[in-house]
């Protein structure tokens, strides 16, 4: 199967405005008052101090940040993922909500923008420099939220004036990268699922009582969302990585976080599973 044909890239870049500043004459003042070095030490304001509308959207960018990682794979450095076709219309249905909603923030914070720069004057002091401040248009401009798909490229497409035997090397090489970067992409979710594994097994071996106690119901669904994940991001249908997925999933069929508070005949099976499952396979 092409990766082509199963993949795309996908690309989410969202800025957000920082509202952070570096009060230079404050540094002076810190770094001289206590005879230290003016590298020692920087003086950084928060614009937005006594505020909260911005850390919000900050943290809602982060939120989604982390929504578009857990949907694909990595395929580029800090650039665009691999996203499974499979994947790719409840994904674009979600990021479009996602950018509405990112959107209303935004413009709702710049609605109360001005009322924001006073509230934090009241929480600055002396600190406060009406100067540190743009325009709303202005800060308009430092969020953003941008989502960019392109078809995974394809080997040997190429068509360049160059000689034969020069263009033979760079179709390799193109099929080299593209062979490593996929390798990387399903090293990453033979990753997760250790990751989970791991996690899971190492809990259900602890024996501190107060431990046990504190079971939560993600103990359980987050690991049958994995398992549904898997059977997207599986994009190279790698059968070892489909038969370690249906392992979990028949390891997590029918238990309940009750049961494995309760009962330590349910703890210690369900660790002996998953414990298996990671003597049986090369992660």
């Amino acid at each position: 199967m092409s990766i082509s044909s199963s993949a795309i890239l996908a690309r989410l870049n969202i800025s957000v405005w920082t509202a952070n500043k570096l009060d230079r004459t404050a540094t002076d003042q810190v770094t001289s008052t206590n005879r230290a070095d003016s590298k020692a030490a920087q003086v950084r304001k928060n614009l937005m101090a006594g505020t909260k509308s911005r850390k919000d959207i900050s943290d809602y960018a982060a939120e989604c940040r982390l929504w578009h990682n857990q949907l694909t794979l990595a395929w580029e450095d800090r650039g665009s993922r691999l996203l499974p076709t499979s994947l790719f219309m409840d994904y674009k249905t979600e990021a479009n909500a996602r950018q509405l909603k990112f959107n209303k923030m935004v413009d709702q914070f710049l609605v109360n923008y001005d009322a924001h720069v006073q509230t934090s004057a009241n929480y600055l002091g002396g600190l406060f420099n009406s100067d540190d401040y743009p325009t709303a248009a202005e800060v308009r401009t430092k969020f953003g939220f941008n989502l960019v798909f392109n078809p995974v490229p394809e080997a040997g497409h190429f068509v360049l004036d160059i000689p034969a035997q020069e263009l033979e090397e760079t179709k390799q090489s193109c099929e080299q990268e593209i062979e490593s970067k996929l390798n990387d992409a399903m090293r990453g979710a033979w990753e997760r699922l250790h990751k989970q594994l791991t996690t899971m097994s190492d809990k259900l071996g602890n024996t501190d009582e107060g431990t046990k106690k504190r079971w939560h119901d993600s103990f359980v669904v987050n690991a049958v969302d994995l398992c549904e994940i898997l059977t997207h991001l599986n994009v190279t249908r790698d059968p070892k990585l489909e038969q370690a997925r249906r392992a979990l999933q028949s390891a997590m069929n029918g238990l309940s976080v009750e049961a494995l508070k309760t009962s330590d005949t349910v703890r210690e099976s369900t660790k002996d599973k998953l414990d298996a499952i990671l003597e049986t396979f090369e992660w």
